[in-house]
């Protein structure tokens, strides 16, 4: 009997039909480790625990990858206000993540990618959308332009404006709509921080404009990689 699942893309009920039978490629959102995991955790990995046991139990060779967000604002937040290493930190609540997955039953993934361990690959996905020009650098960081991308939401059955209005959205000067987010962050002073160089096809007057700001700023990072000096 074929399994039936539900196409969010097309809204009905499929026959599963893998792009290289028997080989299933599974990827979910895994855990931010600033905290110790919980409820809402434990039904996420349950279900597809569940959903790979099943797909193996039919005959299929399934590769789980479940990341593990081990650098963002609520690590840093959290790392500050304990007072110790961000690494220190990390390092406690993924030994705890193993260990309730090793209570409840579950099997940890075939694959379980850091964030930190994936940098150079995300600087060449975040130079990939600046190049189509999905993305643009700020003074904070580099943003994903949501309405650059026609086909956003679209798994959702949602429009931009409907998304907009429907969710808390941080207020940032720096983004040219609400819905942008963030795929770099530039490091505040005292915060971890990785070496990486975006490309930005500028005019004359633009660069001229950005290298007043850098020196304005006192942006040592700007100013060193386009080799400025502060007095010119």
């Amino acid at each position: 009997m074929p399994i039936q699942i539900h196409n969010s893309l097309t809204r009905k009920k499929e026959e599963f039909k893998p792009l290289n039978y028997p080989d299933v490629n599974m990827y979910t959102c895994g855990v931010t480790v600033y905290d110790e995991s919980h409820i809402g955790h434990a039904r996420s990995l349950y279900i597809f625990g569940m959903i790979r046991r099943y797909l193996n139990w039919r005959g299929f060779k399934v590769n789980f990858v479940r990341n593990i967000t081990d650098i963002d604002d609520k690590i840093i937040n959290r790392s500050n206000a304990l007072k110790i290493d961000w690494q220190e930190l990390v390092k406690k609540y993924i030994e705890n993540y193993y260990d309730d997955l090793a209570v409840l039953g579950i099997e940890k993934a075939d694959c379980e990618p850091k964030a930190t361990e994936n940098i150079p690959d995300m600087v060449k996905h975040i130079q990939g959308l600046m190049d189509k020009g999905y993305a643009y650098i700020t003074e904070t960081g580099i943003y994903f332009n949501v309405r650059k991308f026609k086909d956003y939401g679209k798994l959702s059955g949602q429009s931009i404006d409907k998304i907009l209005s429907g969710v808390r959205i941080e207020p940032d000067g720096n983004k040219l709509d609400p819905l942008d987010f963030a795929l770099w962050k530039k490091s505040k002073p005292g915060e971890p921080k990785w070496d990486a160089v975006f490309e930005i096809e500028v005019s004359d007057k633009e660069y001229e404009k950005l290298i007043k700001e850098a020196i304005q700023n006192n942006d040592e990072d700007f100013l060193g990689l386009n080799k400025i000096n502060k007095q010119q």
